[in-house]
């Protein structure tokens, strides 16, 4: 990963239209990415390691925290929540719905909506043993949800800056609109360092409600079950445990700290640059994880359904920043 991003960066230098670069690192490290392990550069040895992509990013993230002063954004972090809200309870329903009609499997459907309106595959890891989801509906899920949260990573921040969207707005939207962190982040970034601090900011606002639809659903699916399993209840719970994204303390932490002018101009530059840098990493990591042939595998339906949920949260998504903005 280390190597494809500075690849990513040389050769975005490289590419400059009338003094600026058209073609963001992280757009180059995606299909970098991509393009290695889909002809089969990879050594087996090597995949366990990047299956935890997320970790580099994650640090990323965390470092990035302490170029974020809330007082940019703070006196919107009302209207920003009930943003938040309406698009995934009105997105997961539809999706839900939509399942039906097109008679998806219930828990198919489920994985999907919570894929799609909450936090991508982490929702969807943590959601399946849940609702006892079949492996196949999990990775119908995954693929789908990988498909077109890669996408909208790709083709937003392009179509926004062609419509001249403000930065904090196309920062709420990608936060609200697209699927996984690591979507979100990257993104943001492509956009504007402003869109991707509140991208980020906003999208773990929204990867804290994966606890109350967890338990939720597991309060719902053990009405179907022997309620006196006690072993396959506490594995709920310890699942939605390890859902909870801890590392936003860190990053909130940091953001505090710089609100309150704890941070020299020197040190916020000095942490926004080593946290864009991780994320870069950890972006080539989606892009070495993203399995063309396994996508393929998906199935028509659950793409249509997906690519439907994701334009209609995206939608919706737009709608509200109109209304409540």
């Amino acid at each position: 990963m280390f190597s494809i991003g500075i690849i990513s960066i040389f050769l975005s230098k490289l590419i400059v239209i009338g003094g600026k670069n058209p073609v963001e690192p992280v757009v180059f490290a995606i299909i970098l990415g991509i393009i290695i392990r889909n002809i089969g550069l990879i050594p087996d040895v090597f995949n366990s390691g990047i299956k935890n992509f997320e970790k580099v990013l994650i640090l990323g993230i965390i470092l990035i925290g302490a170029s974020l002063n809330f007082k940019n954004i703070g006196y919107q972090s009302g209207d920003i929540l009930i943003i938040i809200l309406i698009t995934m309870v009105f997105g997961f329903l539809l999706i839900y719905m939509f399942g039906k009609i097109f008679k998806l499997p219930t828990s198919l459907g489920l994985l999907l909506a919570v894929g799609t309106t909450i936090c991508g595959g982490s929702a969807i890891a943590v959601t399946a043993p849940i609702i006892e989801a079949k492996e196949e509906e999990t990775s119908y899920a995954i693929g789908t949800i990988a498909l077109w949260g890669l996408f909208a990573l790709i083709f937003y921040p392009k179509v926004a800056q062609l419509l001249a969207v403000a930065d904090i707005n196309f920062g709420i939207f990608a936060g609200t609109a697209i699927h996984s962190t690591p979507q979100v982040v990257g993104a943001g970034f492509m956009f504007s360092d402003l869109a991707g601090k509140t991208a980020t900011a906003v999208k773990l606002v929204r990867n804290v409600f994966i606890i109350p639809i967890a338990f939720l659903l597991a309060f719902l699916h053990s009405k179907k079950r022997d309620s006196n399993d006690v072993n396959k209840v506490s594995n709920n719970r310890m699942n939605v445990t390890k859902a909870f994204p801890w590392f936003l303390f860190g990053y909130f932490i940091l953001a505090g700290l710089n609100t309150q002018g704890y941070f020299s101009p020197d040190g916020v530059a000095a942490f926004n640059t080593a946290g864009k840098l991780f994320i870069l990493l950890g972006l080539a990591g989606v892009g070495l994880n993203t399995n063309i042939k396994a996508i393929k595998k998906v199935g028509i339906k659950p793409l249509i359904l997906g690519f439907l949920g994701s334009a209609f949260v995206a939608i919706c998504s737009i709608v509200m920043i109109n209304i409540v903005l």
